[in-house]
């Protein structure tokens, strides 16, 4: 909001200060989108039919980082598929979800183990990303009841705050605050929250570039409350939407073929 009246009083006569002022409320009412259309935006920049995405993770608990390679590939909002590609370590290693049911793959084991219960909040290969992040859809629309409560300059970008509160318990995050890009449609950052208010995570989003006519973070950091320290960096180098995928990619005979 200060960021508007700033811009106004830049183009506005001054002599007239109770015109001034209703001029800019107005304005900033007009200009202010609503919840639904920042919702709506989100998903529909961060919802696809197909894609694959080669992905660089980088890992850094406090005292050591490890760097992983992966490629992965998405059907929609409930099939994705994640294979790492180095280091020698971690190669082979796979992870397939399919609806709410999830699977790992180690290839130094020969198994294939189904991630559930209390696994379901452990790391995602000791990064700060949890097997139920890899979970959640991002039908924001759908998952989250939102207020507008204001709005703020990241980097220079008008940005909309956006409190959003889960509809229902089976919402990995009970509450998000959401820093809303006004122009890209896409989460700055977003804090992520526990039912008792509690704040479990931070989730901040860069380097959006445009894929497919979708504006596409490319670059993700995500640092754990809960862990003091510790960070993870998620960048994408290679991006398609709308690619074929076989069928096998997002089945059981994937994981250990």
């Amino acid at each position: 909001m200060t960021f508007l009246l700033f811009a106004l009083s830049s183009v506005l006569p001054a002599s007239s200060p109770a015109g001034l002022a209703g001029a800019a409320l107005a304005q900033e009412a007009a200009a202010q989108p609503t919840a639904e259309e920042l919702l709506r935006g989100l998903d529909a920049n961060l919802q696809f039919e197909t894609r694959s995405a080669k992905m660089t993770m980088t890992v850094n608990d406090g005292k050591r980082e490890r760097v992983m390679t992966m490629q992965t590939y998405g059907r929609g909002e409930n099939e994705s598929a994640v294979e790492y590609l180095d280091p020698e370590r971690e190669k082979g290693t796979k992870m397939l979800k399919i609806d709410d049911q999830l699977w790992l793959y180690l290839p130094r084991a020969e198994r294939v183990q189904k991630i559930s219960g209390h696994m379901m909040r452990q790391g995602m290969m000791g990064s700060d990303v949890s097997y139920e992040d890899m979970m959640a859809g991002a039908d924001f629309f759908e998952a989250y009841a939102a207020t507008v409560v204001g709005s703020e300059q990241l980097d220079g970008r008008l940005h909309w705050k956006v409190e959003a509160i889960a509809k229902d318990s089976t919402v990995t995050y009970p509450k998000r605050m959401m820093w809303i890009d006004d122009a890209h449609r896409t989460p700055s950052k977003q804090e992520l929250y526990a039912l008792s208010g509690m704040l479990l995570k931070t989730w901040t989003m860069t380097d959006v570039q445009e894929v497919g006519g979708q504006m596409t973070p490319m670059r993700t950091e995500i640092t754990d409350a809960l862990r003091p320290g510790s960070s993870t960096v998620i960048v994408t180098s290679e991006l398609q939407y709308g690619v074929k995928l076989e069928d096998e990619v997002f089945s059981k005979r994937w994981l250990e073929r």
